[in-house]
C-alpha cells in the first residue's frame, strides 16, 4: 500500500501544467470485519478500500474532489487523468481564497507500527466462546488503516497502524442490554475476558425489576465511556480557535471570563498515544502533544491553517474542522476497584446516548441514560434505572462538582466504519460527580 501511494502522488505530480500545484490526501484500510447477533456469525467479510481527496491549486485558487482507487496503479492512472482535468476545468471559475496557507516546508515522515493483532479468525473463537449462554449483538473490525499526504514541494508523509474494536451488547429483553467495547492495538485474551466477566454481570442485575427516581441532583458515577461522550461534545467547535474567535465556542466563557474547570482536568490533544495520523490534510505537521485545558484553565486551542493565516497565528497541526483526533484526559486518583464504594448512594451511568447543547453559551448538554444504568445504595447495586434524561453545564460536572477521577484510564478508538474505519481517539478516566441533573 505504502508504494502505491508514492507511485499516486508521482502520477499526480507528473501530471501538472504550468504554475499548479497539488495536495493529496490518501486513506485506506484493510479490515477483517463480524457481524454477530445472538451470539453466532451473521456476516464476515473482508473491506480493502482505497480513497483519494485532491487539491488542485493554481495561485490563490483551489478545488478538491474525492474519487475512489482500485489500487492497480496501470487502471488507476485513467481515473486520476480525468479527475484532474475535471478539477482543472474549474479552476478558472473560481474566486481567490484569502485563507489559503500552503504547506511549502518540505517536512516527510515515515510511521509504520507492525501489527501485533492474531489473525481474525483467532478473537472470533474468543468472542464465540465466551458468548455461550448469553445473546450476544456487535461487531468486529480488525486490521491496518493508512493515511498519507503528498504535495507538489516533494512533502510524503505516511503513517500505517493495525487495530481492533470489538463493540458489542449482551441482550436482556426488551430494551434492555448491556454494552461495551474493547479496542486497541494488541489483543489481551486476560483484559476481554475480564470485561466480559464484567458485562455479564451487570447482565444479571438487568433481570431485576427497574426502578424510577424522581428529577434532581444525584451523585453519579460516569464511566470512561460516559464521560468521554460529554467531553467529545468539546469537539463540537468547543476547542476551536476559530469558534472562540467568533464567540460560537462552548468554552467561550473561559477565555472572556476567566471561567475554569476542577484543578483536577487536564487535557490535551495526545496524537503521539493516538490512532491519528500525525499529519493533516493540508501537510502541516501535528506535534506530539497539544495542551488544551491545564489544571482546569484554558490554555490552548486547536488552530487550523485556515485560522492561522485569518487571524496571524501559528497552526498547530488541527484540521479543517478544528476538532481534538485524540482527546487525553489525565488520570485522577480514585481506585476503580473501590468506586461503588465512593459511590455510595447514587446512580451509576454506563453509557448515553443522544447528546445535543440545550445552551450552548453556558456548555450545557442534555442526552440520555441507557443501556445497563443503576440505582446504588451503601456501596452496593440494587436496580437498572428506567432511562433518565440529564441536562447539565460542563462547567458544573468538570467544576465544583467533580468529586474525582479514577486512576485508571480505557483507551476508546472510534468504531464508526460508514464510508471507511475512523481513526478518532480518547483516552478517557471515570469521573465521580455530585448533584448530576436529571430532569425527566
Amino acid at each position: 500500500m505504502r508504494q502505491f501511494f508514492h507511485d499516486v502522488a508521482l502520477c499526480v505530480q507528473s501530471g501538472l501544467r504550468g504554475s499548479e500545484q497539488f495536495q493529496c490526501w490518501f486513506s485506506g484500510e484493510s479490515t477483517d470485519f463480524v457481524r454477530f447477533n445472538k451470539s453466532v456469525i451473521r456476516q464476515p467479510g473482508h473491506v480493502r478500500q482505497i480513497s483519494l481527496r485532491l487539491n488542485l491549486i493554481e495561485g490563490r485558487r483551489h478545488v478538491s474532489g474525492v474519487f475512489g482507487l482500485s489500487g492497480q496503479l496501470d487502471a488507476d492512472r485513467a481515473t486520476l487523468a480525468r479527475m484532474m482535468e475535471q478539477l482543472r476545468a474549474q479552476l478558472p471559475e473560481l474566486p481567490d481564497d484569502p485563507h489559503l496557507l500552503l504547506a511549502t516546508e518540505v517536512n516527510s515522515t515515515e510511521h509504520i507500527v507492525a501489527s501485533r493483532l492474531p489473525p481474525a479468525a483467532l478473537i472470533v473463537d474468543e468472542v464465540l466462546r465466551a458468548a455461550q449462554g448469553v445473546d450476544l449483538v456487535g461487531i468486529l473490525a480488525t486490521g491496518p488503516v493508512y493515511r498519507g499526504f503528498a504535495n507538489s514541494y516533494g512533502q510524503r508523509n505516511w503513517q500505517e497502524s493495525a487495530s481492533f474494536n470489538l463493540d458489542w451488547s449482551l441482550y436482556q429483553t426488551r430494551d434492555k442490554a448491556v454494552k461495551s467495547a474493547y479496542a486497541g492495538f494488541e489483543w489481551s485474551s486476560a483484559e476481554f475476558a475480564a470485561k466480559f466477566a464484567t458485562a455479564t454481570q451487570q447482565l444479571e442485575i438487568l433481570k431485576r425489576t427497574p426502578v424510577t427516581v424522581p428529577p434532581g441532583g444525584y451523585r453519579a458515577y460516569l464511566t470512561p465511556t460516559a464521560l468521554n461522550e460529554m467531553v467529545g461534545m468539546l469537539n463540537w467547535g468547543g476547542l476551536s480557535e476559530k469558534s472562540l474567535r467568533t464567540k460560537q465556542s462552548s468554552l467561550r466563557r473561559m477565555r472572556d471570563e476567566g471561567l475554569c474547570f476542577n484543578p483536577a482536568v487536564t487535557l490535551r490533544e495526545n496524537t503521539l498515544d493516538g490512532l491519528a495520523p500525525g499529519f493533516q490534510a493540508e501537510g502541516f505537521i501535528k506535534p506530539d502533544s497539544v495542551l488544551l485545558v491545564e489544571q482546569g484553565k484554558l490554555v490552548g486551542s486547536m488552530i487550523s491553517p485556515r485560522t492561522a493565516q485569518e487571524y496571524d497565528l501559528s497552526a498547530n497541526g488541527a484540521n479543517t474542522d478544528e476538532s481534538a483526533s485524540s482527546l487525553d484526559l489525565a488520570a485522577g486518583e480514585l481506585a476503580q476497584a473501590t468506586i461503588l464504594a465512593e459511590l455510595g448512594t447514587g446512580i451509576f451511568v454506563s453509557n448515553l446516548w443522544y447528546l445535543n447543547f440545550s445552551d450552548r453559551a453556558s456548555c450545557r448538554i442534555t442526552g440520555m441514560t441507557r443501556f445497563a444504568t443503576f440505582w446504588v445504595e451503601d456501596g452496593v447495586i440494587k436496580a437498572p434505572l428506567n432511562v433518565m434524561r440529564f441536562d447539565d453545564s460542563l462547567f458544573r460536572v468538570l467544576g465544583d462538582k467533580l468529586i474525582g477521577l479514577t486512576r485508571e484510564r480505557e483507551l476508546l478508538i472510534d468504531g464508526s466504519s460508514y464510508g471507511g474505519r475512523g481513526t478518532d481517539s480518547a483516552r478517557m478516566p471515570g469521573a465521580m460527580v455530585k448533584d448530576l441533573m436529571f430532569v425527566l
